[in-house]
């Protein structure tokens, strides 16, 4: 048996029933002076205590009460003793070791390489052409090729978690409940995120045209690539949207943050995890010319995704951002802008 001590102020007279039955003490006063005199002098010679409690005086007595905690701690007193933790903070209970994380994440990446190679190499088997494929045809092409990768990565990652079920309910999911909830609203905390995002990067760019002087040049970035399809028609528009807008945010954040940075909070904590996870989701887009501005971006996304735990705050960030750029780049294309030119002032 284990004996705390609490200030007499926690409890009230009617109480003392309650907080003294183990010790069968008598309702009598002068019996319950006795048995508590003896019980307390018993306590002392048997219990080896620090001096400053051993030389408590007969008045300072009067104001403590000893009670029978019981064989189990008391976890709700601990509970307010530690006080809550910020959700942010929060770790996932992640079930696979750190050999399936390095196999898995090496999958990851080779799925979606030998899913491009595969489809650029049997595009020709098929009888199509792509030098005499029209833009509306190449939108589409690029968003099948995209879907197939999405689904090839995506079965790799929901096939090793296979393998661990039941997964704690905060992998890998996806709840649409509850979007404006203050603690873990995913919708109320996709708009957080996503204005954060937007103030950092600005701030980013313009830390860096300070001391850069010069614009990175942009000939290798993905979005210099779709420019010919930024604008052409509703349709390559609409399958831009469904690649940036739907697609890649799916893949990318059930990825580096639903999977990747997850398993990390296994190791390190979850700050941590976040920082790595973003720095390796900016390597991952092999623009270095964009690394600062990709990496707080993936910061964000992270941020927002440890606050909620649900993989649909950070999807809705990157799908916005993503979908945003499209349709801002094509309404500029449609006023006459030359935007390949904008952007490399940007």
């Amino acid at each position: 048996m284990v004996s705390i001590i609490v200030p007499s102020s926690l409890y009230s007279s009617s109480s003392l029933c309650t907080l003294f039955r183990s010790h069968n003490l008598s309702s009598s006063p002068k019996s319950f002076s006795k048995q508590s005199r003896a019980f307390l002098l018993t306590t002392h010679r048997n219990l080896s205590l620090p001096y400053h409690f051993t030389s408590i005086s007969k008045r300072g007595l009067s104001s403590l009460c000893f009670f029978n905690a019981g064989d189990k701690p008391d976890t709700k007193f601990q509970d307010k003793e530690s006080g809550p933790e910020w959700p942010i903070l929060r770790r996932w209970e992640v079930p696979w070791p750190w050999q399936t994380v390095s196999l898995t994440s090496l999958a990851c990446g080779l799925g979606f390489v030998l899913t491009g190679l595969v489809a650029a190499t049997a595009i020709p088997y098929l009888g199509i052409q792509p030098d005499q494929l029209s833009l509306d045809e190449k939108a589409e092409l690029l968003f099948v090729n995209q879907g197939i990768t999405t689904a090839v990565v995506l079965g790799i990652i929901f096939a090793t978690a296979n393998a661990f079920q039941p997964l704690p309910e905060d992998v890998f999911k996806y709840d649409l409940r509850e979007p404006f909830n203050l603690q873990k609203g995913w919708l109320l905390w996709a708009g957080i995120g996503l204005a954060g995002a937007l103030v950092a990067i600005g701030l980013t760019g313009v830390a860096l045209s300070f001391f850069n002087g010069e614009a990175p040049q942009r000939e290798t970035d993905a979005l210099v690539r779709l420019l010919p399809l930024i604008g052409s028609s509703s349709v390559s528009t609409a399958c831009l949207v469904g690649i940036t807008g739907v697609l890649a945010p799916l893949l990318e954040e059930t990825v580096f943050r639903g999977f990747f940075m997850t398993s990390l909070t296994k190791w390190v904590p979850t700050p941590v995890a976040v920082i790595i996870s973003a720095a390796v989701f900016a390597l991952a887009h092999l623009t270095p010319g964009e690394f600062p501005q990709l990496f707080v971006l993936g910061a964000a996304l992270g941020i927002s995704y440890a606050q909620t735990h649900n993989l649909l705050t950070p999807i809705t960030i990157h799908a916005f951002w993503n979908s945003g750029i499209i349709l801002f780049l094509t309404f500029l294309q449609l006023q006459g802008y030359d935007i390949k030119e904008l952007l490399q002032t940007v």
